[in-house]
């Protein structure tokens, strides 16, 4: 019984200071980076921006960008795929599937490998771009053709969801930035 009071002492006092009030904020340094608590509300992994707090008192940003996340996301969905081919084949011997995530995991691999480099980050977005529109035209056409909602519907969401993020991810990386003139002038 002691463990298991101690088991929970520890993990209430890793939580982070949750107030109703909105103009407290509180700060607690974890293992992953920064905790806040705003308003109630838990944040964590998020800075408070310099920027918005002489402004508008206390504003949070996010400083991840998609740049930083293709590579993983990339590395993800090559594994999904690859492990769907895999398991269509085994199930019912479907070279078809065999081949399509064969396919889709070597040119999510080469996608991973170039959006770790910038200098290669625009193509490797490409690449992504490229390979779930592939996929996500293949699962259309299969939901169509089998009017079967398992497996063509899932996978042609998550192919859909794939191409949106490397829209945004190709656009971000590629477009230059556009700069802004500073609507509240500070006094």
């Amino acid at each position: 019984m002691s463990s298991l009071t101690n088991t929970f002492g520890a993990a209430m006092s890793s939580l982070a200071l949750t107030l109703p009030i909105t103009s407290v904020v509180s700060v607690r340094n974890t293992k992953l980076g920064r905790s806040f608590s705003y308003g109630g509300r838990n944040w964590s992994g998020l800075t408070l921006s310099e920027k918005s707090k002489s402004r508008r008192g206390y504003g949070l940003c996010c400083k991840a960008e998609l740049s930083e996340l293709a590579p993983a996301v990339s590395a993800t969905y090559g594994a999904l795929l690859l492990g769907g081919g895999l398991f269509a084949y085994s199930k019912s011997g479907s070279k078809g599937s065999l081949f399509g995530g064969l396919t889709g995991s070597v040119l999510m691999a080469s996608a991973y490998f170039l959006t770790k480099s910038p200098e290669t980050r625009v193509l490797g977005d490409t690449v992504g771009l490229g390979a779930a529109f592939l996929f996500s035209s293949v699962f259309g056409y299969r939901l169509v053709s089998t009017q079967k909602p398992v497996p063509a519907g899932p996978l042609l969401l998550l192919s859909v969801g794939m191409l949106t993020f490397f829209v945004m991810a190709y656009m971000h990386d590629s477009l230059p930035a556009i700069p802004v003139a500073d609507p509240l002038p500070l006094p």
